[in-house]
């Protein structure tokens, strides 16, 4: 049995299961906020809870479960969560939208999550392939609700793009002080991106 084996083994016997995964997983986050990845370490983040590192090793078998667990945990309530949350309220796509908007500008915690996964996937190839597909995921979305609400589908790539790209960059500013762009603003860009179109013409 290998000493990793054999100290999983045993904080599983021994860790206290009243610190719950949610909880490590939470504390990494605060980590990774506030210090980026580099800051996201198990006798840390055990000090800042109160416990030993058994209980970590009772959640998690290493660093890299951890880190694993906090790409999953971001896709999940940042992209898959929110996309259930919108298609619920509405089948009219334009109110989705909307939406879609209001919700994800309005997350306190938003900013400073995207902000440090960003970070993280420019240093670090697995969680750049986690960034890109969710990027995707997201602007797929986007695209497809812009379509059913009547945009043309060259230019919705577009449109889909673009919209992202300001969230993006909303909390980008955010995460590093910068005040909310106001509801108003973002209903005028909803109304341009929402207005009629014409099929793209292909280059020649």
């Amino acid at each position: 049995m290998t000493s990793r084996t054999q100290r999983n083994t045993k904080a599983k016997r021994e860790a206290p299961k009243s610190l719950d995964r949610a909880a490590w997983l939470m504390a990494a986050w605060r980590a990774l906020a506030r210090s980026g990845v580099e800051g996201v370490r198990v006798e840390p983040l055990a000090s800042e809870l109160g416990v030993t590192k058994g209980s970590f090793y009772w959640h998690f078998a290493d660093r890299a479960a951890l880190l694993d667990a906090l790409l999953e945990d971001w896709e999940r309530r940042a992209t898959a969560a929110v996309i259930d949350r919108v298609d619920a309220t509405s089948e009219d796509p334009r109110v989705r939208l909307r939406e879609l908007v209001h919700f994800t500008t309005s997350v306190s915690e938003a900013p400073d999550a995207e902000h440090a996964i960003r970070a993280w996937g420019a240093v670090d190839g697995a969680a750049r392939k986690k960034l890109d597909r969710v990027d995707a995921r997201r602007e797929a979305y986007v695209r497809a609700l812009l379509i059913a609400a009547g945009v043309d589908e060259g230019v919705a790539s577009f449109r889909a793009h673009v919209v992202y790209l300001a969230l993006i960059g909303e909390y980008a500013r955010v995460a590093h002080g910068g005040a909310r762009t106001s509801l108003d603003a973002w209903e005028e860009l909803l109304r341009m991106t929402l207005g009629p179109s014409s099929p793209r013409a292909s280059s020649a």
